[in-house]
């Protein structure tokens, strides 16, 4: 179980109580800018990772909302993984990825246009689910921005 608590709460992100979302994407969000300034990072890495924390992010939820509850504040690679999302496959400056932050935290906490009924699914498919609805669509508003190119 210590391993699922490890994951679920993005090492121990997740403990930290209010805002450990945010925190959590805020993280990821600066080892992806700090990735592709290294040549660490790139869409495919991202695309890798993405589906790779979706099954284990399903799993770890699964088990850890056994003893935290459902959909704990807790875990957070839900957002760690919603946050990739919303970057893939977008021309990357340090604009657009902090553009991306604030988009994903907006939908993911407001829960507009139907991303909180995404949450239906059981255990950490739902836990998962939100987060990927609002990661794509953070990536459709960052999409269109990029091609209407505001030179961001």
């Amino acid at each position: 179980m210590f391993l699922h608590k490890t994951i679920a709460s993005f090492f121990g992100i997740g403990y930290i109580g209010k805002g450990s979302g945010t925190i959590a994407a805020l993280v990821v969000t600066i080892l992806i800018y700090f990735g592709i300034q290294a040549n660490l990072y790139n869409n495919y890495i991202g695309l890798m990772l993405s589906i790779l924390l979706f099954f284990i992010g399903v799993l770890s939820a699964t088990q850890t909302e056994k003893i935290w509850g459902k959909d704990s504040k807790r875990i957070v690679i839900d957002e760690v993984f919603g946050m990739i999302i919303s970057l893939l496959f977008i021309p990357l400056s340090f604009v657009i990825i902090l553009l991306g932050f604030i988009l994903f935290r907006l939908f993911d906490i407001y829960k507009p246009l139907g991303i909180k009924k995404a949450e239906i699914f059981p255990g950490g498919w739902g836990v998962m689910a939100d987060d990927l609805v609002a990661g794509i669509y953070t990536n459709i508003l960052l999409q269109i921005i990029c091609f209407l190119k505001f030179n961001l």
